[in-house]
């Protein structure tokens, strides 16, 4: 099916660019990252490698980064609840 909305795995590959380039910018080894986030070496090289990563992880490293706000912000509940309401009803 096309699509012009990325799919779940463009998501995850672009995060997983987007954190590859800011761990780097920090001047940071994947062992150096990894030990300092309490996340696996091989959890953290999979998720650079294909995106792959457990919540729990992701938040131990966003955390780290300082940055772990940004993902407090997804999910907020909207004011206007008939909006949601509408999303399950025929």
């Amino acid at each position: 099916m096309y699509s012009l909305k990325p799919t779940p795995f463009e998501v995850s590959k672009a995060l997983a660019n987007r954190f590859r380039a800011i761990r780097k910018q920090l001047k940071l080894s994947q062992e150096e990252m990894a030990g300092r986030s309490g996340v696996s070496f091989g959890s953290l090289k999979r998720f650079e490698n294909t995106g792959k990563i457990s919540l729990e992880s992701l938040l131990k490293l966003m955390h780290l980064l300082g940055r772990l706000e940004e993902i407090d912000q997804l999910l907020i509940i909207k004011e206007n609840q008939e909006d949601l309401e509408k999303l399950f009803t025929k």
